[in-house]
């Protein structure tokens, strides 16, 4: 299982949200290319960005930080927000972002997300982010009434690289990641699932790592991580000493 630290970018700066709410902001680094830098120095192998601003505009909006990030570290980066269409693919392909996330466009427009996997194959990733079993799209501001798995379904055999699912109502409350709907999607894919939201401390790693047989391939983590609940240390090595052998 690989952990994800998430750089969540809202006006340039390094932010975390409180489920999903963009007036509910914690600040937590001015320069988003020096946390990326503080990330690999602790020994994590995959950084998770995205760009909140962008995924309320449609359209990227913190480029700059998210280039700066790229320049910075050596780390394959995996970004989300605004991407919803070949354009912004290919740019950020180009620009050297290892993994590209579709949110949005996976609801609005599949045929985008299908075409992107064969054209890039191993880099698309799929995001779901889930309110109440729903999937919430626009930058979490607009509920679907398309439930989470169906979602998952549609993209089975289309060769996405990830399922990235997020728990709006755990996201940024340090409440506990939701282990139990993490591992029933993960159990109707064969694509792998990441975990995201409400990750809080090592009991939430404990949890998912039991059910890494079942697909659950990743975890992101973030305010637990830059206030300190979670050790960065401490939590890479429970996933080195669980790896397979």
């Amino acid at each position: 299982m690989i952990l994800y630290p998430a750089i969540d970018l809202k006006g340039g700066q390094c932010v975390r949200l409180l489920r999903g709410d963009m007036q509910a902001v914690t600040v937590f680094n001015d320069d988003p290319a020096a946390q990326a830098q503080t990330f690999a120095q602790h020994g994590f192998r995959w950084l998770h960005v995205v760009d909140l601003d962008g995924a309320v505009a449609g359209k990227a909006m913190n480029a700059t930080a998210v280039t700066r990030i790229l320049r910075a570290v050596a780390l394959p980066v995996q970004l989300g927000g605004g991407i919803r269409d070949r354009q912004g693919i290919e740019t950020w392909l180009g620009a050297g972002v290892r993994r590209v996330i579709l949110g949005t466009a996976a609801l609005t427009n599949p045929a985008l997300v299908k075409e992107a996997c064969r054209a890039h194959p191993g880099r698309i990733v799929v995001g779901i982010d889930a309110r109440q079993g729903k999937v919430a799209v626009q930058g979490w501001v607009e509920t679907s009434a398309v439930a989470a798995t169906e979602l998952a379904l549609r993209f089975e055999d289309a060769g996405v690289a990830a399922i990235v699912y997020t728990d709006i109502e755990r996201d940024g409350a340090l409440g506990g990641v939701n282990v139990e709907a993490t591992a029933a999607l993960a159990w109707r894919l064969r694509t792998p699932v990441i975990a995201s939201g409400g990750v809080a401390g090592l009991h939430d790693i404990r949890a998912l790592l039991r059910h890494e047989g079942q697909g659950i391939a990743g975890v992101i983590c973030g305010r637990a991580l830059y206030d300190g609940r979670l050790d960065a240390k401490a939590a890479l090595a429970l996933v080195e000493e669980n790896a397979p052998c």
